[in-house]
């Protein structure tokens, strides 16, 4: 059983590696006598580089025979007339087989290592037998859409007479055009018959806008009878052979058609020939464009010998196919005019890393795009552009690695070298809805490695929380918070200073939970940025964010502003201090009350004194605290309270001891005898009571009033009792 499914496994596992990584030309075509090259790609890693590769032919048993391998066999078949060439270097090989004849028509394969193991590619050789020519015929060999000259030379008899050239079809000689102004409806528009001066015996015929239909076998005649000169021509009109093209998923490719001068200023376009063998524009001149193509494609302006080139980036493996570029004035495929073909292969194992192909971000937010590059140029300069979807597309630079920053991109647009090893950093923050769209990571060496991402704006609200514009003295402290939610707790936090050539590391410090999240945890922190002191080359970006060893996450933008202290007498009130003033005026109101009731009763003025003074250094300490985190602010506000609740109860018991001393005054005034009372008191007396008014409120508590009543002569002198005590009801009454 066991023995069994092994058999199983090992008849499935070619079915399952069936993606081979080799390419090379689907079919090839020639005739007998000729040579062919067949050339064959292959990924350039270090094992592919050195194993075996070999040309082999498919027999009827399925099973593919080696007629020749880089490792020197050549078959009897092959002796001499082929070769297999590596190029390692390049990712190829090529074979060349000469002398075909019509028995090397068949189905082969190139590929690597053993032949059965299904690294290779499928290639199609027909051999054709070649037409049966007279010995004075001239062949020429020209592609679709090209132009020929047809020389006819003729005797001097002749000169005089009729020229014209005629197309041989089956045994009937078909007139194309002749000296006397004839033109074949096939033609017109595209042939013209010229006669040199009288020195030279020759005429010359120019066909335009060479077609498919135009290949066969042609004859140049002069005059007529017996007396006639003739000339056979053979006209072979061959379409392009496929250029190959490798290329690696994810990687880019190009495209570069050169057509000739004479289509310069003619509407340009490249297209992909469909199943049905129809070809689909992908892009041209006048507009329009594949849908499939958006974002990724751009036609490059076309120089003055009609040459352009068109940049694929971001490849797919949909994208693989048969490519023609051309010229015509409705920008699509037209017969006869000139064209280039490329057969495309989009190899899956791929050595261009994987990478996001759309970014998302909020906005007022902000995204980080990773762009790789190929590591052998780490020397490389980087480029970062918007794809702009315009008539042909263009993608202008917004950033490079060597400085250039665009002016409207300043202070939120950045390229990192990190991570490294082929792959670098671009950040884009304070995103707005215009920010989407299409960006493409260049380089200035290998052109394989452009790879294109795309910028979604989507709802939300940025992750982390910053001042928008901050403000700072110079020569003074400046701190600014950075709020970073529960999600970004096992990131590293930093604060830089922006600059075009990057965004330099600054200290910073954690301080502590923030409480700018209401559904977070203790995992929220608040990091500061400390300016001490505020310098004037402190002006600019700055930017908080997060990351996670050389990969950068979200960032967030502030600026800050640098101005000179303001001058005396002027009163700047920040935030910070318009959010303490309710507190300072309760203060302010609870030393008012204090000072009146020290007037009222002076031995609560030294305990009230106590009180208020421990309020004052509170409320120092606490203005130094709000100047740190959020943590700290809950502490102030706990001291703020454990000292006015103390001072309400003094002032609580100072408002009773006033009261009782006011009930014994006025009990003391009842029982004073009128005749005992002076009303005419003397200013000596006012200034006596006031001298022993400001003693010690010990030696007035001492003080006694006797009346009659109390056992002393109501006749008996006491001026100072009764200077005080009608100094102390003045006190109470005024009060």
């Amino acid at each position: 059983m066991l023995l069994f499914m092994l058999t199983c496994l090992l008849a499935v596992f070619p079915a399952i590696s069936t993606k081979s990584p080799i390419f090379g030309p689907q079919e090839v075509g020639s005739v007998e006598g000729n040579s062919v090259s067949i050339k064959c790609y292959y990924p350039p890693t270090s094992v592919n580089r050195h194993t075996r590769k070999y040309w082999c032919r498919k027999g009827a048993s399925g099973r593919c025979i080696t007629l020749i391998s880089s490792e020197g066999y050549v078959s009897s078949n092959y002796t001499g007339r082929a070769n297999l060439t590596n190029f390692p270097e390049d990712g190829t090989f090529v074979v060349n087989i000469a002398q075909l004849s019509r028995d090397d028509s068949g189905h082969y394969k190139c590929g690597l290592g053993i032949n059965s193991r299904g690294l290779s590619f499928d290639v199609s050789l027909e051999v054709s037998q070649g037409p049966e020519l007279p010995n004075d015929t001239e062949v020429y060999t020209v592609d679709v859409g090209r132009t020929v000259t047809i020389s006819c030379p003729f005797k001097t008899e002749n000169a005089p007479k009729v020229k014209a050239l005629y197309k041989k079809i089956d045994q009937i000689s078909v007139l194309v055009i002749d000296s006397r102004n004839y033109v074949n409806p096939s033609y017109e528009g595209r042939i013209r018959l010229h006669i040199s001066g009288t020195g030279q015996l020759i005429f010359t015929v120019v066909i335009d806008q060479l077609r498919l239909s135009d290949h066969g076998l042609y004859l140049c005649q002069a005059g007529d009878g017996s007396s006639r000169d003739e000339k056979n021509v053979d006209l072979q009109v061959l379409k392009p052979e496929p250029e190959l093209v490798y290329a690696d998923l994810r990687g880019s490719v190009t495209f570069h058609c050169a057509l000739g001068p004479e289509v310069a200023n003619v509407a340009k376009f490249l297209c992909r020939v469909s199943s049905r063998e129809t070809c689909d524009v992908v892009i041209n001149t006048l507009g329009k464009r594949d849908s499939a193509f958006e974002g990724r494609i751009l036609l490059n302006p076309q120089d003055q010998d009609g040459s352009f080139s068109v940049v694929i980036t971001g490849l797919r493996k949909e994208d693989e196919g048969r490519y023609l570029c051309g010229a015509h004035s409705d920008g699509q495929l037209q017969e006869g005019w000139p064209i280039q073909s490329w057969q495309l292969f989009v190899n899956e194992e791929s050595t261009i890393p994987r990478s996001p192909t759309v970014v998302k971000g909020v906005a007022g937010g902000s995204v980080a795009v990773l762009c790789p590059y190929n590591p052998k140029e780490s020397k490389s300069l980087k480029y970062w552009c918007l794809w702009e979807g315009t008539q042909n597309g263009r993608c202008p630079l917004l950033v490079e690695s060597q400085g250039l920053v665009q002016e409207q991109y300043e202070g939120r647009l950045s390229l990192l070298q990190e991570p490294g090893n082929g792959t670098f950093t671009v950040i884009l923050n304070q995103l707005t809805t215009q920010d989407a769209g299409f960006y493409w990571c260049l380089t200035n060496g290998d052109t394989r490695w452009r790879t294109t991402v795309e910028i979604k704006i989507i709802e939300g609200e940025p992750n982390l929380k910053v001042p928008e514009n901050v403000t700072a003295v110079l020569g003074e402290t400046l701190k600014v918070p950075c709020h970073f939610p529960c999600k970004f707790s096992s990131y590293e936090k930093y604060w830089c200073k922006w600059s075009n050539t990057g965004c330099q590391t600054l200290p910073s410090q954690d301080e502590g939970r923030s409480e700018a999240f209401v559904n977070c945890d203790e995992n929220s922190r608040l990091v500061s940025l400390t300016l001490n002191p505020v310098t004037r080359a402190d002006e600019g970006w700055y930017w908080c964010g997060v990351k996670q060893g050389h990969f950068y996450g979200e960032t967030a933008a502030v600026y800050v502003a640098v101005e000179e202290k303001k001058v005396a007498g002027s009163r700047d009130v920040s935030p910070a201090k318009a959010d303490a003033a309710p507190d300072e005026k309760v203060l302010d109101s609870d030393v008012r009350q204090i000072e009146n009731k020290a007037i009222q009763d002076p031995r609560l003025f030294a305990e009230e004194k106590v009180v208020a003074d421990t309020g004052d250094q509170a409320g120092g300490s606490r203005a130094s605290v709000d100047s740190s985190s959020s943590e700290e602010q809950g502490g102030s506000s706990r001291a703020l309270v454990s000292t006015l609740v103390p001072l309400g109860l003094v002032l609580a018991l100072g408002a009773v001891v006033v009261g009782v001393a006011r009930a014994r005054h006025r009990k003391n005034v009842d029982r004073v005898s009128i005749r005992s009372y002076r009303t005419d008191i003397s200013m000596s007396d006012f200034e006596n009571s006031r001298e022993f008014g400001a003693n010690d409120n010990m030696g007035a508590s001492s003080i006694t009033q006797e009346t009659s009543l109390g056992g002393k002569d109501a006749s008996a002198p006491n001026t100072d009792e009764e200077a005080e005590m009608a100094y102390k009801d003045f006190l109470l009454q005024s009060t």
